[in-house]
Formats: structure tokens, sequence, C-alpha cells
């Protein structure tokens, strides 16, 4: 079996060898580039499984990055930035990005969350023969992997559809921060939990029609989500 290919775009050169070390010490292999152009062109020359993307590179910004390579792939991007603010977070995920992992990062938090990537992209075609599920103007076609509202399709990243698609089969019930992020990610890292916030956030913001006033997901301060049957 062929390993996976992990593009690394990290102008510092520290964290670029500490990180593609730690990809070739675990079966992975590793491409890297130091800044934004070098990274567009590795993507396109190389085709890679995952990109690892740095937010502050010295040729453009990454949202930049992001924003240019999904004119045409639909590659999984991991954010790994310095920038810890939700909007940060929210701006980067709205581009296109599928996970955001904020530095200092530890070697098994990053491993981690590759396991999810590709276990969500092994797993993409596992739900062939499920059902349709819908709960008011929410469909989820889950053979299709598309949500739709009001029959419109809606665009998801892979996290977001995956947390979606957790609370739907969960209609009524409260899952705590602990469950959600062991299912997402595999794992229950203050990261994670933060995380959760901000994909939460975005999530509401594409199936809600008033965020302030949510008709779908109710949150459980301090405890969770649950998605409320319409």
């Amino acid at each position: 079996m062929n390993k996976p290919l992990i593009l690394v775009v990290e102008d510092d050169a520290a964290v670029r060898n500490l990180i593609t070390t730690t990809l070739e010490t675990h079966q992975y292999r590793a491409q890297v580039a130091p800044n934004g152009e070098a990274g567009i062109l590795e993507a396109i020359s190389h085709n890679p499984d995952v990109i690892l993307l740095d937010l502050g590179l010295p040729d453009m910004d990454g949202i930049q990055m992001i924003e240019k390579v999904r004119t045409w792939s639909k590659t999984p991007i991991i954010v790994i930035s310095a920038r810890s603010e939700d909007t940060d977070k929210i701006e980067a995920l709205d581009a296109g990005a599928d996970d955001y992992l904020t530095k200092p990062f530890s070697v098994e938090e990053l491993l981690a969350r590759l396991r999810v990537t590709f276990r969500r992209l092994n797993d993409a075609g596992s739900d062939a023969g499920a059902s349709v599920f819908t709960n008011g103007d929410l469909k989820i076609d889950y053979a299709a992997g598309c949500v739709f509202m009001k029959d419109k399709e809606l665009h998801l990243t892979p996290i977001e559809y995956k947390l979606l698609c957790l609370l739907a089969k969960n209609v009524g019930k409260v899952l705590t921060h602990t469950y959600i992020t062991q299912e997402i990610w595999g794992s229950a890292w203050d990261n994670d939990v933060a995380s959760l916030r901000v994909f939460m956030a975005t999530l509401r913001k594409k199936i809600e029609t008033d965020t302030a006033n949510p008709k779908y997901i109710q949150t459980h301060v301090g405890v969770g989500y649950r998605m409320l049957k319409v």
C-alpha cells in the first residue's frame, strides 16, 4: 500500500522539520513548501492526500491559498496556525479549510487529526444504503453525502457534515462536549472543545435563519449540544 502523501506548507523551518519528521516516523510521506506560491505548485504537481497549512506565509495569507486551492481541489486542508481567535478559525473554515489546529500543538494531536481525516475519506461511501433524514426544512441525504435546507444544497466542510449527522442521529438527546469531540476527532483535548465551538458556529450560520435564536441546534451551556425535533 502506498503511504499517504502530506503537503506541509510552512515557512518556519523548525516547525516544518518537526512536522515532516513526525510524518515520516509514522508511515506518511511528506512534501514541503516554504510559502504559498510554492505550496500551490506542489499541490498541483503532486496531488497530496492532505495539506497542512500555516496561515502566516511570507508571500500570501494562508486564507488566499485555501481559496485558490478550493477552485480546483477538494483535498482536505488542515490549518496549523498561531492565530487562536475564533474569528480567524471561522474565516479559514469559511474559505474551505477542513480542520484547524492551534500552535503550539502536540505531535499526538496532529496525528489524531490526520487519522480522523483519513477515516472520513475511507468512510465516505459507507452510508450508501442509509435513508434520508428530514427535520423541518433540513434534509440530509446520507447516500449522496449532501445536506439541503428548503431544497437548496448547503456546502458543508467534512467536519461540519459529520457533526450535523451525529446530532441528527441523536435527535432530542443532549450530546456532551466530550462525547462529540471523541466522535469527531477521536480525542477530548481542550483544543478540541474550542474547535467544536467554532465548527458549531459555522454550521449554525449555514442552517439557522437566526443564529441568536437557533431552531435546530440547542446549546446546553457547559454540557454540550442537542438537535431539536422541528
